[in-house]
């Protein structure tokens, strides 16, 4: 081989290591606005997003352009997060993201998945939801931002009614466990079961602002 042959494989894979890492960070990037939407850390979901004033969050009630539309957004809901047993959580899965050939954009495509519970006057509205995220990523000052994030839902459910008809559902007998888990080695010492208000600690800092994340934790009521 060459030298012009081994400069030219040592750039090429150069240029693959490049990929693989702003993949990575893109991935770590969408992975961190799952976790924030959980429990609607404004603060945190809104750095995620790019300083670009064609910014987009376009959801199911409409779109929200520009950082500070998606702040007008994101900060109403703030009310609703204080309330410990409010639940947004759509976890982030199967995410395919694929990096411009400049390395200076990007595109990606994730299911969402999870269970939502809004405090409603006295109760409390319950249901499961999935669809597609469908997202444009962009490099500013070195760091991969949110550049316009669009929400395709496909559809919901209660979890009394859920999807399958109420003939084709297994009779109890069935559904009991036909032998207990051995007994454990030592209990949980966290109570995460809902609504406790408990926050699984972050080991992250923020992907944008590099800051420790504050669990803010919410008493139970």
């Amino acid at each position: 081989m060459t030298i012009e042959e081994l400069e030219a494989r040592v750039e090429e894979l150069e240029k693959e290591l490049r990929n693989f890492r702003d993949i990575e960070e893109i991935k770590r990037l969408q992975r961190a606005y799952g976790y924030y939407l959980e429990h609607m850390m404004d603060d945190e979901l809104i750095d995620l997003f790019s300083d670009s004033p064609d910014t987009m969050l376009n959801i199911l009630v409409g779109i929200y352009t520009g950082k500070e539309g998606i702040r007008r957004y994101f900060g109403s809901r703030k009310e609703d997060s204080k309330n410990p047993e409010f639940l947004h959580q759509v976890m982030q899965l199967s995410g395919i993201v694929d990096v411009a050939p400049d390395g200076k954009t990007a595109q990606g495509r994730w299911y969402g998945f999870g269970a939502i519970a809004l405090p409603r006057g006295k109760g409390i509205s319950q249901l499961f939801m999935g669809g597609i995220y469908q997202a444009e990523y962009i490099k500013e000052d070195g760091k991969w931002k949110i550049h316009k994030l669009t929400w395709n839902p496909f559809y919901s459910f209660s979890p009394e009614n859920g999807w399958v008809k109420p003939e084709r559902l297994p009779d109890e007998e069935d559904m009991k466990v036909s032998q207990p888990p051995p007994k454990p080695d030592k209990p949980r010492d966290v109570n995460s079961r809902y609504p406790s208000g408990h926050i699984v600690p972050f080991h992250f800092k923020h992907p944008i602002t590099g800051k420790e994340t504050e669990e803010r934790i919410v008493p139970a009521q």
